[in-house]
C-alpha cells in the first residue's frame, strides 16, 4: 500500500493566478486529484494506471456525463455528453465535418472565431453573418440578419483575447452551435437553445487534455460525406464517449470540479461570485485614471477583463508591483498586448482584491 500523498508532497502557497488557461482549479479538487494519481479510492492502483474499461473508471465517466446535464439543466432533454480530446481546435474541424453540407453561418468575434471559420471552409461555404473586426473585436455584433438555409450558426460565447462575451444569443431557424471554452458553467443561461456546445476543459472546468461536447443527436447524420471514425460524433456517442482510451486524469479532475460546483450551489451560485469579482475589477478600471478598459462596457466578459495603461511609461513600475504582490498571468495576449485578468470560477474574490489594491497603489504613487 502506498504512503498517503500528504506525507510525500509539500505544496507551496499558490499565487493569485489570473492566467487565461490552463485555469486555476479549486484547492480541494487539486488535492483529491493528486491523491488519486497515487491511489484511487483505496484500490491499491493509481488513477492513471487503471483500465479505462474497469468498473471504477466507467463509473467516473458516467458520473461526469450525468453531472454535466444536471448542471446545465438538460436532463431528459435528449442531449448526449462526450469527453473527447484535441481541444476546441479539433472541434473547429469536427463541427464542420459532421454538420456542414452546403452553407454555414459564423459570427466572428475574434481569434477563435477566425480559426473556426478557417476550418469550416474546408467543407463548404461559410457566411460571415456578422463581425466586430472593424473595431478590433472590442464588442459583440448586434442587429444583424441571419440568412435562411444555413446548416448551422456558430458563435464563440466568450472571447478570451479581447474580453468580450455574448449576453444574449441570436435566434433563428438554423441549429445554434457554440464554442464555450472560456465561460462554460460560469453563468446561468438556457443551454437548451443550443444544438451543440463544445468547450476545452482547461479554461474553466479542469486540466488540459479533454474537451466537453454536448449535442442533440438529431442534428447529426445529415451530411453526405464519409466521416472518419475518430471524427464522427455518432461513433463516440455509440461508444459512450470511450471509442478510444479517454484522457482519464482530465476526465476525473473535471468530474471533481463539477462536483465542487454542484456542492457550492451550482451555476447560479458561481455566477453570483463571478459577478462580484468582475464588478470589483471593472469598477477600478473605470475609476482609476491610469487604466482604461478595452471591451465595450455592455459586452464586457465576466471571465476575462482586458485593460490598458493610459500612461505606458508606467508599465515597468506596474509590472514590478503586481509580480511583487504574488500575481501571475496578468499580461495580455501577445497579439493585442495590455493586460488581461482571467477570473475563472475557482479564482477567489480575495485575489481580485489584491489586484485592485495594486492598481490603486499605482495611482497613489504616480
Amino acid at each position: 500500500m502506498r504512503k498517503p500523498l500528504q506525507k510525500q508532497i509539500n505544496r507551496p502557497m499558490k499565487k493569485h493566478n489570473f492566467s487565461a488557461g490552463p485555469c486555476i482549479l479549486p484547492e480541494s479538487v487539486m488535492k483529491k486529484a493528486a491523491e488519486a494519481v497515487v491511489e484511487l479510492d483505496g484500490s491499491g492502483l493509481s488513477l492513471i494506471e487503471i483500465s479505462h474499461r474497469s468498473p471504477a473508471f466507467v463509473d467516473i465517466m458516467e458520473r461526469a456525463r450525468s453531472l454535466v446535464l444536471e448542471l446545465m439543466q438538460l436532463e431528459g432533454k435528449g442531449y448526449e455528453v462526450l469527453f473527447l480530446q484535441g481541444g476546441a481546435s479539433l472541434e473547429f474541424l469536427m463541427v464542420a465535418y459532421n454538420l456542414l453540407e452546403k452553407r454555414a453561418g459564423y459570427i466572428n468575434t475574434g481569434t477563435w472565431s477566425d480559426k473556426a471559420i478557417k476550418e469550416a471552409r474546408i467543407f463548404g461555404e461559410v457566411v460571415e453573418v456578422a463581425s466586430s473586426g472593424e473595431s478590433g473585436f472590442n464588442h459583440i455584433p448586434k442587429g444583424f440578419d441571419i440568412p435562411a438555409g444555413l446548416d448551422y450558426l456558430h458563435l464563440t460565447s466568450n472571447n478570451t483575447i479581447f474580453g468580450t462575451q455574448f449576453k444574449d444569443f441570436p435566434k433563428g431557424d438554423a441549429p445554434l452551435i457554440a464554442d464555450m471554452s472560456s465561460d462554460i458553467f460560469s453563468r446561468v443561461i438556457d443551454y437548451s437553445q443550443f444544438d451543440l456546445i463544445y468547450a476545452g476543459a482547461q479554461k474553466n472546468m479542469g486540466p488540459a487534455g479533454t474537451t466537453l461536447v454536448v449535442v442533440k443527436p438529431e442534428v447529426l447524420g445529415r451530411v453526405s460525406r464519409k466521416i472518419p471514425s475518430m471524427l464522427d460524433y455518432q461513433v463516440h456517442i455509440a461508444k459512450d464517449s470511450m471509442f478510444n482510451t479517454p484522457p482519464v486524469f482530465a476526465v476525473y479532475t473535471s468530474l471533481l470540479t463539477l462536483e465542487w460546483l454542484r456542492d457550492l450551489g451550482g451555476v447560479a451560485a458561481i455566477e453570483e461570485q463571478n459577478e462580484k469579482k468582475a464588478k470589483l475589477l471593472y469598477s477600478e478600471v473605470d475609476l482609476n485614471p491610469l487604466f482604461e478598459g478595452y471591451a465595450a462596457k455592455e459586452d464586457r466578459s465576466l471571465m476575462n477583463a482586458t485593460f490598458n495603461l493610459t500612461r505606458p511609461e508606467l508599465k515597468e513600475t506596474f509590472d514590478a508591483m503586481w509580480k511583487e504582490a504574488g500575481i501571475n498571468g496578468l499580461n495580455g495576449h501577445r497579439s493585442v498586448g495590455g493586460y488581461r485578468a482571467s477570473m475563472y470560477n475557482a479564482l477567489p474574490l480575495e485575489s481580485v482584491g489584491v489586484l485592485v489594491d495594486v492598481m490603486s497603489d499605482l495611482e497613489r504613487k504616480a
